[in-house]
């Protein structure tokens, strides 16, 4: 497949997309078995959920959105949690957390690593002095991770705790 980085948009997510959210969370999760994915369901337990549910109300609600032709391809997001439910990568509540999602076709091609770029610059931009996140072990993208020198700070029996300083 061609490269698509050249005529891949990336910009803030509109209000009126804020339902795609709920897609982009799936596309996130990662399937060590992708002949037997996960059920669409597992979005909606409670430590998913918290990634991606009414999106646009809190403070530190970011999400840049990637398009070709004008179509939704990709997102990168980040959240800070202050409720009783916290996110996977959870350091502490001025801390946001980080996450990504592109649809299959599209990976292996730049378009993450500019989304994450952009999204880094955002939250410098902003003021963060870390960002976090949590990658199950095996995803292939810790890669993209470590190129971007985010490091394992912690870890259990099946994910990583990454972080990131942003000064």
């Amino acid at each position: 497949m061609m490269n698509q980085i050249d005529s891949t948009l990336i910009r803030a997510i509109l209000p009126v997309e804020y339902p795609l959210m709920e897609d982009f969370m799936y596309e996130a999760i990662y399937h060590p078995d992708p002949a037997n994915p996960y059920p669409k369901e597992v979005i909606y337990y409670p430590q998913v959920r918290v990634y991606w549910d009414n999106w646009g109300k809190e403070k530190d609600d970011y999400c840049l959105l990637a398009l070709v032709d004008d179509k939704p391809i990709g997102a990168v997001w980040i959240r800070t949690f202050q409720g009783e439910i916290k996110g996977c990568g959870y350091i502490d509540e001025h801390t946001p957390e980080i996450a990504i999602a592109l649809f299959e076709e599209y990976r292996n091609q730049g378009i993450g690593t500019e989304m994450m770029t952009q999204m880094i610059a955002l939250m410098k931009d902003k003021g963060y002095k870390q960002v976090s996140l949590s990658i199950t072990k095996g995803n292939p993208a810790i890669h993209l991770y470590e190129r971007l020198s985010f490091k394992v700070i912690d870890e259990n029996e099946e994910d990583y705790i990454m972080l990131l300083s942003l000064v």
